[in-house]
């Protein structure tokens, strides 16, 4: 039976990975409950997920890549096997895939290798690592083999990663570690400091989805919180807005803002720039990013999947390339 050509999209919140003539098959968090007593691995993925701040103490839910970089290698190890076995079935293991893995544009060579050894382990037969930005604007439907250069601002869980791609590859990029899990951060704090509410990642996220902004609405939403009084200590309800969230978010984004500016190059205005990863998805960064470089700035059509697409067809691209 022919092995499979799968791309990984190994990032910090989520897993994607890509089969290719099947497209991106699975998408799962990238976390892991363990068992602290017995060392044994009690679930992954989803179902992991699902026990985060839930479980017994004894069982700890983890997420073995922190920033898009392995913090835990034999975890990280088990769970690219768990999910290379889901996405394509143990009877491929007869013929081990070509596996294509992509990884933030700044991460060091030794990094790189940990990638590498963890998916060779895995039950890869052939390994090649691919920037996250370049796999982005694979994904996104750029012709990466032009000359002209055009700008990817990839926002994932953990990382965000700036770069100019031309002739194949980066030209010149920035990868900064304010991502998605920033925005929730920063919505924790602020309903900590202004409403005086303590709530958690799930529900931070759940507010920057559905009215989060850092860009002024045309209308200000609502949406009603529960959480606990940090005065009390009781249950309490509070009704956010949309500019509320838009203040909370202004700091990181503007970090992002201000990455964007220091990549920014004299031939990118004409070609503008694309957003992709998860973070592309909070309202009204192309508004903000346009008002402040003055350039064209557009989402790319799928942002979720636009990395592990790319990661996919890379492998496709290199053997175009070598016949």
């Amino acid at each position: 039976m022919a092995s499979a050509d799968i791309g990984i999209d190994l990032g910090t919140a989520s897993i994607l990975v890509y089969v290719k003539g099947k497209g991106v098959v699975l998408k799962e968090p990238s976390v892991v409950a363990y068992d602290r007593d017995t060392n044994k691995i009690v679930a992954i993925g989803e179902e992991a997920r699902l026990m985060l701040g839930r479980t017994p103490g004894n069982i700890v839910a983890i997420r073995p890549l922190r920033q898009g970089v392995i913090s835990d290698y034999t975890i990280t190890e088990k769970m690219l096997k768990y999910f290379i076995q889901k996405a394509v079935g143990r009877s491929y293991f007869g013929r081990r895939p070509r596996i294509s893995v992509c990884v933030p544009s700044q991460v060091t060579e030794v990094e790189k290798k940990a990638v590498e050894d963890a998916t060779y382990a895995a039950g890869a037969r052939d390994v090649s690592i691919i920037e996250e930005p370049v796999a982005a604007a694979i994904g996104a439907g750029i012709d990466i083999y032009r000359p002209c250069g055009n700008m990817i601002v990839d926002i994932g869980g953990g990382t965000a990663d700036i770069a100019v791609i031309s002739l194949g590859g980066p030209v010149v990029s920035a990868s900064i570690k304010v991502a998605g899990d920033d925005f929730d951060e920063a919505v924790v704090r602020f309903m900590r400091k202004k409403h005086n509410l303590l709530i958690g990642e799930r529900t931070a996220e759940e507010i920057k989805i559905k009215i989060g902004t850092c860009y002024r609405r045309p209308e200000n939403i609502t949406l009603d919180i529960r959480g606990r009084n940090l005065v009390t200590g009781l249950p309490k309800t509070v009704t956010v807005t949309s500019d509320e969230t838009e203040e909370a978010l202004r700091e990181p984004a503007s970090q992002i803002c201000e990455a964007v500016h220091s990549v920014l190059a004299a031939d990118i205005a004409d070609r503008g720039i694309v957003l992709t990863g998860g973070g592309a998805l909070l309202h009204g960064l192309e508004e903000l990013l346009e008002e402040k470089t003055g350039i064209t700035t557009m989402t790319a059509e799928d942002p979720l999947r636009a990395v592990a697409i790319g990661t996919g067809k890379y492998i496709e691209l290199l053997s175009e390339k070598k016949n």
